[in-house]
This record gives structure tokens, sequence and C-alpha cells, in this order.
């Protein structure tokens, strides 16, 4: 599975609540999340969201309250995966569950804001092309490649009830 985007680019300890405020937690619709993801931080942010792009952060994406709506709002602002130094473990599981591809990296830090990057889920490779760069991280497993191509544990479980 091969994810090509433009970066975005944010710190460490990026919370729940700069990715999606709690007064927006009255929905659960991905694409009205979407409109308001990250825009505690960076206001701006999903009207300059192409559809693929990426999310590069660095120590601790995602920490913060265990609410589901932080994935949902980046996959429904159009962003393919995030890339990050490290996650907190209740981000991991939430995007697990809604189908959203996340690596660590190490190499966080060398890809830029506007770089446009290559992820190679089922080798664990990220390509720079803008810098023409290669980092290595961890693979992403098979089963998890399925659940986001079925676009989460929710439907995966529901095809395979039905098969």
């Amino acid at each position: 599975m091969i994810i090509k985007g433009k970066v975005h680019k944010f710190g460490d300890d990026v919370n729940t609540d700069d990715i999606i405020s709690a007064k927006y937690l009255v929905s659960t619709d991905a694409k009205e999340l979407g409109t308001h993801c990250m825009e505690a931080i960076a206001p701006d942010f999903a009207k300059s969201v192409s559809p693929g792009d990426i999310i590069v952060a660095g120590n601790n994406f995602g920490c913060g309250s265990s609410r589901e709506h932080a994935p949902v709002a980046i996959k429904g602002a159009g962003i393919s995966a995030v890339i990050a130094k490290s996650f907190a473990a209740i981000f991991f599981r939430n995007a697990i569950n809604i189908g959203l591809p996340f690596l660590e990296s190490a190499d966080a830090d060398k890809i830029k804001a506007g770089d446009s990057v290559e992820i190679d889920l089922s080798n664990g490779i990220i390509k720079n092309l803008t810098r023409n760069e290669t980092y290595k991280t961890a693979a992403f497993p098979g089963f998890l490649q399925e659940l986001v191509e079925k676009g989460g544990l929710m439907n995966y479980i529901k095809e395979r009830n039905n098969a």
C-alpha cells in the first residue's frame, strides 16, 4: 500500500483538543469535524489540505483525552496518514479503529512542511521526494493495512460477517 501527499508539519505534544476542539464534539460526521481539524493551533489547516496529504509531527502526537473524534477529524479533513516521532497510546488505538495509517519515525524532524512524501506501508519506507531522502520505519502490518482499506474496524467486521 502506497500513500503519497504533501506534508503539514506540527511539533511535540499535539493533543486531542488541538486536533479537534471540544466544542465540536456534538458531531460525529467526519467531514464536518474535518472542517475544524487543527483550527486551535493552525486556523487555516483544513482549507490548506488536499485529499491525500500527510501530517508529520514530533513526540506524543494525540495526547490528551481518549476521544475518537481526533483521528476522525484528521481523516475527515482529507489526511491520508500521520507520521510522528511517537504517539499517545490512546490515539494509536483510535487511529486503528477508524483506519487511519500512522507511522513512528525517528526521522520525522528531517521532513519539512510542504515536502512531498511517499509512504510504502508494506515495507516501512518513507521517501521524501522533495529532499531525495529515504527513512526507514516499521512496516505497517498486513492486518492493519486491510483495516485501512476497509475504512476502519467496524467496516472490516461488517464485511467479514457478511462473507
